[in-house]
């Protein structure tokens, strides 16, 4: 893939017209992952028969109904992420470009992850793909902070541009709560909750190594 010029040619502070179309590119990619995740409940409300009850409903598809509300909660935060460590960057370079291709990757593989916590959540397997989209997903994320960081010419000086040691807070945040799902399953999907604590590790990550580069 062809690398994009290092800054826009008609005014510094306007994002070039190959990075819209991209960003655009993605939040699509996030807009069918969100849609593919509803479309099995909808399947569901057309199967109920005529003496059955919504209450039955719900309660013999429970699993596919957590696994959609856990799958949208883990999606939307990462797009919230990824839009605010995106928000400084005026141009595109090849390696960013990558990055967020495999990130869009990671969204993409949800919808069928969220299917296999439906269908056999207790699986380790399972697990392992559930979190391992995640976690690569929040790796990548911080890829793109790190490289943003490494050219200043690609973003907006009025900006600040987000700090990768958060990026990969969380990714480790995932990776301990992959261990623990594995180590003992009765704890299901609930270690994702550890992302909760992503602010608090943070901050103790930072106040043990200041971050000098920081803008």
């Amino acid at each position: 893939m062809p690398e994009l010029p290092a800054s826009p040619t008609e005014t510094t502070r306007e994002r070039h017209r190959d990075l819209d179309r991209f960003l655009t590119f993605i939040d699509a990619i996030v807009a069918i992952a969100l849609t593919l995740l509803v479309l099995p409940l909808t399947e569901l409300g057309a199967d109920i028969g005529s003496g059955e009850s919504v209450r039955h409903l719900l309660h013999e598809h429970q699993a596919q109904f957590w696994g959609f509300l856990l799958s949208f909660v883990v999606i939307a935060r990462l797009w919230l992420i990824q839009h605010e460590t995106l928000r400084p960057v005026l141009t595109l370079n090849r390696h960013v470009t990558q990055l967020l291709l495999l990130w869009a990757l990671s969204i993409v593989v949800m919808p069928f992850a969220t299917e296999l916590v439906a269908s056999s959540s207790h699986d380790p397997l399972t697990r392992i793909i559930y979190f391992g989209a995640t976690l690569v997903a929040s790796a990548t994320l911080a890829g793109v902070q790190a490289v943003t960081r490494r050219h200043p010419e690609t973003v907006d000086p009025d900006l600040p541009v987000g700090d990768p040691v958060r990026g990969w807070v969380n990714a480790v945040l995932i990776a301990i709560g992959l261990v623990l799902t594995l180590v003992w399953p009765p704890l299901s999907y609930y270690p994702l909750l550890l992302l909760m604590l992503d602010d608090r590790v943070y901050r103790l990550v930072r106040r043990i190594l200041p971050d000098r580069g920081r803008r």
